[in-house]
């Protein structure tokens, strides 16, 4: 994800340039905790309640139409009951994109439980049939687990382990064809820090600003990734199954592949050296039990 920008550091612009769309003056209050991008912060909107301003640094020339793109999609899943925050206005200055959508009155998951795996997965069925933008994820994902895309094209080079890793990622997927155009909606970043939570029940998903088509079966796959600790075993087989029903082995084999190699990209690119092991040892793990269920 890109990385936004702090409240201290927001330029006056962007708050004038959000004014003038939604037609009242915005008072940022600083950041809220949760997901990656430092640029989420909550604001308030003169004579009504607070609200969530996200601006990012204009990322490239189409990074506008990417984020009206992402609020088409918000206003069609909101319309089929999909608890995503309302967007309030989008918008870009010179130098930055911003979208400002309603702010909810709750918490980034702690710590995922049982219970709110099986509640997200009950969301995620919402997705089912609803691709509204020609926005592929599942295409993209064969590309990547294929060896065709070059935003993972330095990964394998790392150190051996991680070598090790990418050629059973590659085999697992050789031969793969190119899966058929999928009919979901998808969220393409549906992890815990993007979930929000109030007394143990899940009441918003938000950052959706990657969102999509393709198969719902990748952001089964993403929350996946992040049930490998007891108690979440369980959930996991269930997840596992979901996975399998909805694209096969191969399919899942293609996802997996994908997700893995995207979590070894980014610490790689970064330095952060102290996360790729543990990647790679959950890597590992997770092709050891699909080769289980094949």
């Amino acid at each position: 994800m890109n990385q936004g920008t702090r409240p201290e550091e927001l330029p006056a612009e962007v708050l004038a340039d959000v004014a003038s769309v939604v037609g009242a003056e915005v008072t940022p209050f600083g950041r809220l905790p949760g997901g990656g991008n430092a640029g989420a912060m909550r604001v308030q909107v003169a004579g009504r309640a607070y609200a969530v301003l996200k601006a990012e640094p204009r990322a490239h020339p189409g990074h506008l139409d990417e984020t009206l793109r992402a609020q088409r999609v918000v206003e069609h899943m909101r319309k089929r009951g999909y608890p995503t925050p309302a967007w309030l206005g989008v918008g870009a200055t010179a130098t930055h994109v911003w979208h400002l959508m309603d702010f909810v009155d709750a918490a980034p998951v702690p710590e995922l439980t049982p219970s709110i795996v099986e509640q997200l997965m009950e969301i995620i069925e919402l997705q089912a049939g609803q691709a509204s933008e020609p926005y592929d994820h599942w295409s993209y994902a064969w590309r990547v687990a294929t060896g065709q895309e070059s935003a993972v094209a330095g990964v394998s080079g790392y150190f051996s382990g991680v070598s090790a890793l990418v050629e059973r990622l590659r085999l697992a997927c050789a031969g793969t064809p190119p899966p058929r155009e999928a009919p979901d909606m998808v969220h393409a970043d549906l992890n815990p820090s993007n979930v929000l939570v109030r007394d143990g029940a899940v009441v918003a998903v938000v950052d959706i600003g990657n969102a999509g088509s393709g198969t719902r079966a990748t952001d089964l796959t993403t929350l996946q990734w992040h049930t490998f600790q007891d108690p979440l075993d369980g959930v996991r087989r269930r997840l596992w199954t979901r996975i399998l029903a909805l694209v096969g082995w191969e399919g899942a084999a293609v996802l997996a592949a994908t997700h893995i190699l995207l979590q070894l990209e980014w610490p790689i690119r970064l330095g952060r050296h102290d996360v790729v092991a543990e990647v790679v040892e959950r890597g590992h793990r997770a092709l050891d039990e699909l080769n289980a269920l094949r």
